[in-house]
């Protein structure tokens, strides 16, 4: 068992080739090991890896862009990407995978920025595609993009600071001296340690005009010239403007993106060409495929990804009369079609982190830029005194060329030469030097003078230099003229397509079952099939059990209710788009079965209903008559199964559903025969009421069955109708004439 110290591990030199203190357990404070351990790598990974600067680059993009500038890739010469892979280790050291990734999504080819920063040739992959991997670095190319120009092009200029790399042999800028607003334009993620980053883009265009109309006015509403996001796979944003508003605001938010689609109508089938940047053809396609498998999804007959060299493309196969419009508000509502894309603009400030909305982030960008312009105004004006001063020193020997000829020859030492011309001229010594250094065919007086001639333009250049610095309002002037010029030359339009959410049409339950004509079947024993007209047009005979027959047979359609009477006073509901069509040569689904029935309970009815408008007519054995409204069988929740039906005092001989009152013809099974009319039976609302009598039957006797009277199915029906309750009447001679005896 290891001893135990309490007192901290101090470093302690080898003895004897062993290490003093090994295999010891050291108790430490949770909070010292916090302190001495965690912090450090927190703060590493907030400041140095996961979250952006004001120029709109972590650290790994800038090395990788700063690299490649260094590489002399800011033209139209490429290089093989391991090359280049290579040489950003000297900036970056965690390896080449890491570093090829972070290059693969800066460029072009990846798809996943709006203003790619590296021109790509070969396989990059794609962003919208999980599967579609990018080639190996050793058979790619690149280089810089055009607009890494608007990047690097005052990188020279002391515009940024510079520090030592990892190893301290060659230096980095901290930041890069962007002439836009890179850190809106491009889209930017990146979980830290207890915070993250995630920055939407937004179009170059819009963002420099806003940046120009918050240089003029403050106060500037940032919505008229900054509409929304705009993300470089297109698709179409559900805009909210209070939410683009608190966005604006605060920095934080969240707003909707939705594919884009257009329906083939000669193939019947919708093309998805643009997708949220949140999700993936891959995701999207497992969805749909999961969704149609659980039965939610009954409209969509296949969906293939064709995605190519033309881009994305998904494509789905629609069944006969789908109406694409609210399939689609389907797929919105249960896939990744529409998704959500939520932002948080944190950004490294000073080095320190803050979630800024984007006008105070545009405000800090400003502030970056305008001691960016400084420094390199500066940096010129240093540039211009220092040549001024030397053609000063050219412009005196002028005066007297020979002298100073005369000066160098006699001066008996090299070092005294510099001297000797000081005393001579009146110049200092970088003066000094600099006419020293010149060669003997430019001591004429023609090359002396085109060199002098440059002295007035530059103490205009200098004075104009010095106005800039002593003038805030002309440096921001220089950055407006900036942003005009990379919002002309750069500028692209709006690729996501705004669709404002006061004017959506959203998914609602109802809309979910497809409307088209259909044929409805109900057999004796139970059976249910659903047929379209097409379908059944080109079918034989119905296939039905041995002793089985039709007994209803009604044309709807597939969004209408069932309603499936039981012997045991039940009913159990059901939707005809639960059932998928079907032909004549199957025997269609046992409804018993299907609907989960009690054990021995059979249906011997179906209702078939859209509005529940009617009733329920229910004929007992014992001659009565039970006139029930059909609302009474709606229900506001899916209920599957409603108890008591209807009463259950006395079997049922025959079941009717009837939109309007009409005559029914009653016979008993003495073979009396009673046509009464519906309207003579006031309706109920209570389901399970024993109804009014109908039929008077003697001793013995019951109610047969019951059916809806049709014109020439009595020679005399005067005879048989009657004020109810009534006996009927026995049939004539005339009425069975023909009839043949069966068993």
């Amino acid at each position: 068992m290891p001893k135990k110290r309490k007192d901290p591990p101090q470093a302690r030199p080898k003895a004897n080739g062993v290490i003093e203190g090994a295999g010891e357990v050291v108790e430490q404070r949770i909070t010292r090991t916090l302190e001495e351990n965690y912090m450090p790598y927190a703060m590493s990974v907030i400041l140095s890896r996961a979250i952006p600067e004001i120029d709109g680059f972590k650290p790994a993009h800038r090395k990788l862009l700063y690299t490649m500038y260094k590489m002399g890739l800011l033209g139209p010469t490429r290089t093989k990407s391991a090359n280049i892979v290579g040489q950003t280790m000297k900036l970056n050291p965690h390896g080449d995978a890491a570093i090829y990734d972070t290059m693969v999504r800066l460029s072009r080819g990846y798809e996943a920025l709006l203003h790619p920063y590296i021109d790509s040739k070969g396989n990059f992959g794609k962003f919208y595609s999980r599967d579609m991997a990018w080639a190996a670095s050793r058979y790619t190319e690149a280089r810089l993009d055009d607009l890494c120009k608007e990047l690097f092009n005052d990188i020279d200029k002391d515009t940024v600071d510079f520090v030592d790399n990892y190893d301290n042999t060659l230096k980095e800028p901290t930041l890069l001296p962007a002439s836009f607003p890179s850190v809106l334009v491009n889209a930017n993620t990146g979980i830290a340690v207890g915070m993250a980053s995630s920055i939407c883009p937004f179009n170059l265009a819009e963002v420099c005009q806003t940046t120009i109309a918050l240089m003029r006015d403050p106060e500037h509403d940032i919505a008229t010239t900054l509409l929304a996001p705009d993300f470089p796979g297109g698709g179409q944003l559900v805009y909210d403007a209070k939410a683009i508003q608190e966005i604006y605001r605060t920095g934080r938010g969240s707003f909707r993106v939705r594919a884009r689609y257009s329906y083939d109508k000669s193939v019947n089938c919708i093309d998805i060409t643009q997708i949220p940047p949140t999700t993936t053809v891959e995701a999207i396609v497992e969805k749909v495929v999961d969704l149609v498998k659980h039965g939610k999804l009954k409209e969509i007959s296949d969906i293939r990804d064709e995605t190519g060299l033309d881009g994305l493309k998904i494509t789905i196969d629609l069944k006969r009369g789908v109406d694409p419009d609210r399939l689609m508000q389907r797929l919105f509502k249960f896939t990744p079609l529409e998704d959500s894309f939520s932002c948080n603009f944190n950004v490294l400030i000073a080095g320190v982190p803050r979630v800024l909305g984007v006008g105070d982030l545009l405000q800090e960008w400003v502030a970056f830029r305008i001691e960016c312009v400084r420094r390199r105004t500066h940096f010129d004006l240093s540039k211009k005194r220092d040549k001024l001063h030397l053609l000063k020193g050219l412009q005196a020997i002028l005066l007297d060329i020979d002298k100073a000829v005369a000066i160098v020859r006699n001066t008996e030492e090299e070092a005294e030469v510099v001297p000797n011309l000081m005393i001579g001229f009146g110049i200092d010594e970088v003066q000094a030097e600099y006419v020293a250094e010149i060669k003997l065919r430019h001591l004429n007086r023609e090359y002396i003078l085109k060199r002098t001639e440059e002295v007035g333009q530059l103490e205009k250049d200098i004075a104009e230099l010095q106005g800039i610095l002593d003038s805030k309002a002309k440096v921001k002037g220089i950055i407006i003229k900036e942003l005009q010029a990379v919002a002309k030359q750069y500028g692209q339009p709006r690729r996501t397509m705004l669709l404002y959410s006061d004017e959506l049409e959203e998914y609602r339950e109802e809309e979910e079952i497809p409307d088209y004509p259909v044929h409805l079947f109900f057999t004796r024993d139970g059976y249910f099939k659903k047929i379209t007209p097409q379908s059944l047009r080109m079918s034989g005979e119905q296939k039905l059990k041995e002793g089985d027959e039709v007994v209803q047979q009604l044309e709807s359609t597939n969004n209408v209710d069932l309603l499936f009477f039981t012997d045991r006073a039940q009913v159990y509901k059901a939707k005809a788009s639960d059932f998928g069509d079907t032909k004549a040569s199957v025997l269609g689904e046992y409804i018993p079965a299907k609907l989960g029935m009690d054990e021995g309970e059979n249906a011997i009815y179906m209702a078939v209903t859209k509005d529940y408008s009617g009733y329920m007519l229910f004929f007992f054995e014992n001659g009565k008559v039970a006139k029930v409204n059909m609302e009474s069988y709606a229900t506001k929740t899916n209920r599957r199964k409603l108890l008591g039906a209807y009463s259950d005092k006395s079997p049922a001989a025959s079941i009717a559903y009837i939109q309007e009152d009409c005559e029914f013809l009653l016979t008993s099974a003495q073979g009396r025969m009673l046509l009464m009319h519906t309207g003579a039976v006031q309706p109920k609302t209570t389901r399970n009421t024993q109804g009014v009598a109908a039929m008077t039957l003697r001793k013995g006797g019951r109610l047969l069955r019951a059916v809806p009277y049709a014109e020439g199915m009595l020679k005399k029906p005067d005879r048989y109708r009657k004020n109810i309750p009534a006996l009927g009447a026995l049939p004539t001679p005339e009425e069975t004439e023909g009839e043949q005896l069966t068993l």
